[in-house]
């Protein structure tokens, strides 16, 4: 998988990308990774799976390091700059995919925080997997209203985000017209959806877009 640097606010920014090869149109998908300051990298291990299950499903992927990890350049910065520097993700793999027919964003605990405010300010944005979501650290009253439809996962045996906060997440967002929100709970599973926990988070996952992707295409 071709390493790659690319420009963002704060100088360049490392990521992975892994295109399709010989499809014009693939739908495309950035990866966004949990808390910086927590050893959050883009080759965390629910990152680094969600990027190849999209793969998988006939997407073009990028994951990549937030500001100040790896060899991307910054400073952590409260989660502001992280957004900008999602923002200069996606402009990157819009612009090696300009033919793209379905543009996505899935994230992990900070990256799922991160991703659903990206979510708001791009509107090409048609679909989102928003993985163990932190409800109880941060404030999630930005999606208001939610412009997409997506998938929310979690484990029941959460402790760094507790379910019941991710039970209150999701309930506001049902009461929203226009979209539908799917909320999937794994049963025992923990934050980081250790194993034998992975691979039904991944299945969920699979199950949810693949069945996406098909009504946008019938």
């Amino acid at each position: 998988m071709p390493e790659v640097i690319f420009p963002g606010p704060e100088g360049r920014l490392e990521g992975r990308y892994h295109p399709q090869q010989g499809v014009k149109d693939a739908p495309i998908a950035i990866i966004l990774h949990p808390h910086p300051q927590f050893g959050g990298t883009m080759n965390n291990r629910v990152v680094y799976n969600l990027h190849y299950t999209f793969h998988k499903m006939g997407f073009t992927v990028l994951r990549f390091n937030f500001r100040g990890v790896g060899r991307s350049q910054g400073e952590y910065d409260q989660g502001i700059g992280e957004l900008s520097d999602a923002a200069s993700a996606l402009d990157y793999l819009q612009s090696m995919n300009t033919n793209a027919k379905h543009c996505w964003v899935a994230g992990f605990s900070f990256g799922a925080w991160i991703g659903m405010q990206l979510l708001m300010r791009r509107p090409e944005i048609t679909g989102f997997v928003s993985v163990s979501p932190p409800a109880n650290m941060y404030d999630f009253s930005f999606l208001a209203p939610c412009p997409a439809s997506g998938l929310v996962l979690n484990g029941t045996a959460d402790r760094v985000a507790p379910p019941k906060d991710t039970h209150q997440l999701v309930d506001k967002l049902h009461e929203q017209k226009g979209i539908t929100i799917t909320h999937t709970e794994i049963q025992g599973a923990g934050h980081f959806f250790e194993d034998p926990y992975m691979d039904e988070m991944l299945g969920e996952v699979d199950t949810y877009v693949r069945r996406r992707l098909t009504e946008t295409t019938r």
